[in-house]
């Protein structure tokens, strides 16, 4: 078999599929960079702004829990989280819980702005229903 036909088990299709899928997650991510600089934010700062917000079964998330979602080094995410606070999106504060743990939160204006921002995500990604798939491809007896 040539590799042109079967590359490490997978068949000319399984690529396609693969490159499709890629395809349409980078046109949702270059949406979302877009939308973020037309608002006056990085990307990143609008994750850091989703993240706090989507951060399951609270209103707060702490900075490793940040890092995590953002999958980033802690150091760099206590700088991104300076800047927000710095334009008035966030507000740091030590845990009654744990003194160790900053609970990074929302302000009203950081609301405000994640919602205009997540509105025209959800938008967007409704307009992408049915072209967004998760390739089926088989599984690999190791």
């Amino acid at each position: 078999m040539t590799s042109s036909k079967k590359s490490a088990g997978l068949a000319k299709a399984d690529f396609e599929q693969l490159s499709e899928f890629r395809h349409q997650i980078r046109r949702f991510e270059r949406f979302s960079e877009n939308a973020a600089k037309e608002a006056g934010l990085t990307p990143l700062q609008y994750l850091l702004l989703l993240h706090i917000k989507g951060y399951p079964g609270r209103e707060w998330a702490s900075v490793s829990e940040l890092a995590e979602r953002l999958q980033a080094q802690h150091h760099g995410v206590v700088a991104l989280v300076t800047r927000c606070e710095d334009l008035g999106f966030v507000t740091r504060t030590p845990s009654n819980e744990d003194r160790r743990v900053v609970e990074v939160r929302l302000t009203r204006d950081g609301e405000a702005m994640l919602v205009k921002l997540a509105a025209l995500h959800r938008a967007e990604l409704q307009s992408l229903h049915g072209t967004l798939f998760i390739p089926n491809l088989p599984h690999q007896d190791s």
